[in-house]
């Protein structure tokens, strides 16, 4: 057994190419990765092969040319562009005398540095305690021995076995806290479920633009920055919505390609924002020239989490790094919105945007002509608080003449509100 080496921040990043589809991954997406982290390239070591292998996933003359580039250049860390088993890493750092790190530890070591809420470090903690169980035998040198001293000797759990159960008890805690904070999601949906007011959620590929759109529609200051895993707190805005009325946007964390389980596990109760919205707003970064790819990672994902059969709204992105392409609505044959082409850090195309989504939500509309008497001035200020008044005159006798046009829900509502003696009003 051995010590574990310390990291820092001079790092050798490995990436291999595989002919299988699913195990490829992209360089200039580690390179962001390792950026986001806070840590310096130094250099890079790349190479092509059918399959990983068991011992150190690249072969031996690979290992001895990554080993003979952290002696020449001193890095302090080796990051692999893959996942690695806890022997592999146990075995490529003898080899290297360093620290290794996969792509899974580099994502959560980011999700450490970004969680800002209590709920955020918690489903951190727990997505990094769910990854280092497997991994706490490769850690130090006692782990192995059993406890020794007078009254300590004979049978008992090990050094490593009382740090698993530690670790266990300690996993346990935090999903207890966290099934509180669910439990506080739940009824804050139901509340918003009970008002009928629809929830439109933020969804895409990290780096999209979502928090930058975010601020666009709400005017909120949330934390905006050009790399991967800006956002990883929700935030939840009220807007307000022609023809449709209050609506709840949400926004999100940003997903990336092979998202780690153990992250998608943690994340749950945010997660379930996505889950239980009326409509998700895919953003696109268009101006990415994988943001096909991207758009299918991100649909695999919802899949995951059984939020694919959620109406989406494409968002295409950033048309102010495309040449020749202005805002507008795409629509399909029945003229429903499919696609919003807006730049969110240019304010293009907002408002393009807050239509779309209008058609999207519009429900059954009712639109009437009330005459409303003079003692029923707490009907009339309702009306003026629902916004839903686009006209207004007195008669001679001193009534109120009154065109109104709202969601058949409010309308419904408001029936029962009057104990029925709203219809009595209605001129046309």
């Amino acid at each position: 057994m051995f010590d574990r080496y310390e990291a820092g921040e001079q790092a050798i990043l490995v990436h291999v190419d595989f002919p299988d589809e699913n195990s490829r991954e992209d360089l200039s997406e580690l390179q962001m990765l390792v950026s986001s982290a806070g840590v310096n390239t130094v250099d890079i070591v790349t190479g092509t092969r059918h399959s990983p292998t068991a011992k150190y996933f690249v072969g031996t003359g690979k290992v001895e040319e990554i080993a003979q580039m952290v002696r020449a250049t001193h890095a302090d860390i080796v990051i692999f562009n893959h996942a690695l088993s806890p022997s592999q890493e146990r075995n490529l750092e003898k080899a290297c005398q360093c620290r290794v790190l996969d792509r899974t530890g580099l994502i959560l070591d980011i999700f450490a540095q970004r969680a800002r809420t209590h709920e955020g470090k918690l489903q951190v903690e727990l997505a990094q305690l769910r990854h280092i169980s497997t991994r706490l035998v490769r850690g130090w040198t006692h782990l192995e021995r059993q406890k020794g001293g007078i009254g300590l000797r004979g049978p008992g759990e090990t050094q490593l076995e009382t740090d698993r159960r530690l670790l266990r008890e300690r996993i346990k805690s935090i999903l207890r806290r966290l099934g509180k904070v669910e439990k506080q999601r739940q009824q804050g949906r139901r509340s918003r479920q009970r008002a009928e007011i629809p929830t439109v959620s933020l969804v895409g590929y990290t780096n999209a633009g979502k928090s930058t759109l975010f601020n666009a529609m709400t005017s909120s200051e949330v934390y905006a920055a050009d790399q991967l895993f800006a956002t990883l707190d929700p935030t939840l805005r009220k807007i307000r919505l022609d023809d449709v009325g209050p609506a709840i946007l949400a926004d999100t964390v940003g997903f990336i390609r092979h998202l780690p389980h153990d992250l998608v596990a943690a994340f749950k109760a945010t997660l379930q924002e996505t889950q239980q919205a009326d409509l998700l707003l895919h953003v696109v970064d268009y101006a990415d020239e994988q943001f096909r790819e991207n758009t299918d990672q991100v649909n695999e994902v919802l899949e995951e989490i059984g939020a694919d059969d959620i109406p989406q709204l494409m968002i295409c992105n950033k048309i102010d790094k495309l040449t020749g392409t202005e805002p507008r609505i795409d629509r399909d044959e029945n003229g429903k919105p499919i696609r919003v082409w807006i730049s969110a850090q240019k304010s293009l195309g907002i408002d393009l945007l807050f239509s779309a989504l209008t058609e999207c939500l519009e429900q059954d509309m009712v639109q009437h002509q009330l005459r409303i008497p003079p003692h029923q001035g707490k009907l009339r200020g309702a009306l003026f608080r629902m916004q839903c008044i686009s006209a207004e005159e007195y008669t001679g006798d001193g009534d109120w003449l009154v065109d109104v046009r709202m969601p058949n829900a409010d309308w419904q509502r408001l029936v029962k509100h009057t104990d029925g003696d709203l219809p009595s009003y209605v001129v046309s």
